[in-house]
Order: structure tokens, then sequence, then C-alpha cells
């Protein structure tokens, strides 16, 4: 059965971001609908999925309460079971920092829209900045973009301290899956001093909605925190995978390596597995394949991609 699957985020004051997590709860349980919700004094910052319907009934139900009125959000649809449960949970941070006295309400870069970004990152004068983490970066990006090669988005500010401290008086155009991030790193660039910073409206999801594959500059696919695990223009699923050794993403090519088995490792892993782990692996996937011919749910089905937020 066809799925709905829902992005969005704000940066709200929500100190009451704990009851406001029970009834969000309780309404997306209503609704069956699934996903990852992440709440803090700071706003909210999600991925759900589910009947159309039910979909449109939790967005209504946030959208009611006046600090999320009018919230935009990124929507598409799959085939793909796309969550095997619903998470909520409460941070510090709808995405993590590190700081919190960044706070994107005070000050944010100007936005770009998908129309104007190509004309944007093809100035030559232009620092072009991927503010996501590698393994992210891994399965595409913008042509000639900077990568940061951070593990999470808390390494931003030592990239900034270390690489781009030469770059204050640069024009600086960064991008990132949903939006969310560029909102944090752009707000701690002008609080670095830096004088013209640039974001990505809606992020490569919403440039992948609007922009025709002829017309892209985006190269490869975005990886996306859901089993989807990445998709292209149109958001159309891509092929990506997770490996469940290692959860990083593969790309079609290493899933044809040698050193890749389903459920058990692929090229990046393969060298570091055990005997005794490797045939521990291949006997969970073994249940996992009896489980889904018999339509039944492995346990094991339950794990999740990273989920650094958007």
């Amino acid at each position: 059965m066809p799925q709905t699957v829902a992005t969005f985020y704000r940066f709200v004051d929500l100190p009451d971001c704990e009851a406001f997590r029970d009834r969000l709860e309780t309404e997306c349980r209503s609704h069956d609908v699934r996903g990852m919700i992440i709440l803090a004094t700071e706003g909210l910052n999600a991925t759900i999925a589910g009947p159309k319907s039910g979909v449109d009934a939790v967005l209504q139900f946030i959208r009611a309460d006046q600090r999320f009125a009018g919230m935009p959000h990124r929507e598409c649809e799959t085939d793909r079971d796309t969550f095997h449960r619903l998470r909520l949970v409460i941070r510090q941070e709808i995405v993590t920092l590190g700081d919190p006295s960044i706070n994107p309400n005070d000050a944010v870069g100007e936005y770009v829209t998908p129309e104007d970004w190509n004309a944007l990152i093809s100035d030559p004068d232009v620092l072009l900045i991927d503010t996501r983490n590698d393994y992210e970066v891994e399965l595409g990006t913008f042509q000639g973009a900077t990568n940061p090669h951070t593990a999470t988005f808390g390494e931003w500010n030592t990239y900034v301290q270390s690489q781009l401290a030469e770059a204050k008086h640069k024009k600086v155009a960064m991008f990132c899956t949903g939006g969310i991030r560029c909102e944090k790193a752009s707000a701690h660039l002008l609080k670095q001093g830096f004088e013209n910073v640039y974001h990505l409206q809606g992020g490569i999801l919403n440039y992948l909605q609007q922009t025709t594959a002829d017309d892209s500059l985006w190269e490869g696919e975005c990886f996306v925190f859901d089993h989807r695990v990445s998709v292209t223009h149109g958001l159309k699923e891509g092929e990506s995978r997770v490996c469940f050794g290692c959860r990083w993403p593969l790309k079609p090519e290493d899933m044809d390596s040698p050193e890749y088995e389903e459920g058990v490792c692929c090229p990046r892993c393969s060298a570091d597995l055990n005997d005794s782990l490797r045939a521990s692996r291949r006997e969970r996937q073994r249940q996992q394949s009896l489980a889904r011919t018999r339509g039944d749910k492995h346990i094991g089905q339950q794990f999740e991609t990273p989920n650094e937020g958007r």
C-alpha cells in the first residue's frame, strides 16, 4: 500500500516540548503514522510516513498550534515500508550543533530558491559547502561542492575555525538535505563575522523536487533518514542501500563488489569481520529472509539508518 512521506521542521520557542510530544504521539498513533520526530525547546524536526489521510491529519494537528502555523513541508509517495515504528525524542537541539546560543530566529543567511540556485553556485567567486556528514556526501552532492569531511554536525564549528578562517569576506553558499542544518550553519557563520552567507531554501529535497534532471547540477543520489536510503529527482526512490554491518550507504557498484554480502558486510567493513561475527550475521540474515518469506517481521528489520537531522 502506498505511503506518504513528509519531512518538516521549524525553529520556535517550545518550552512545553514534552507535553507537546505526548499530544503529538497520541495523534500519530491514532492515524497509523510512524517516523522519527525530534523535539527540543528550540522547535521540531521530523520525517513521518503513513496513509495520506493520516499524514495530513498529523500535519493539521501540528499547524493548529499557532507556533507552527504555515510550517512548510516536503512530501512524496513510496511503496516502501519507510519506517517500522514511531519514535518521538526530546533532545537539547533539534539538529545538534553543540552550541545552544546559535538561534536561527535571530539571524540566518539569505535563502536561495531552487530556481536561482544554479546561477549562484556557478559563480566562480562563490564558495559552495556541503554541510552534511561524510556518509551522506558519499552518495551525491552538487558539482564543485566542498566536503567538510565531518562525521557529525557537531564538528561544524571545528571545520569553520580550521578551514574557513580566511573566507569571511567571500560569498559562502551552503546546502543540506532539507534545510535545517543550513539554518544553524548560516546563523553560526554570521555570528563568526561572515558577511555574505546563502543557503538553499528547502534543501536538496526541494531542489530535486523542483528541478528536472536535465537542468540539474546535482550529481548522484541524496541520502535520506529512513528505509528508502536515498532519493533522486522528483523524490523518486534511489538505488542505494545501507550495509547492516557498518551502516554506511552503498552505491550499486558497492553491492556488485565480491566483498559485499547482503546483511553481513560491504567493501568498507568486510576486512574487519572475524569468522564468528560473519557467521552470526549470516544466520541473522537467513532468519530475516525466512521471516520475509512467511510474511512476518523479523526483529532485525527494525534497525534504522543514522539520524543526525536534515
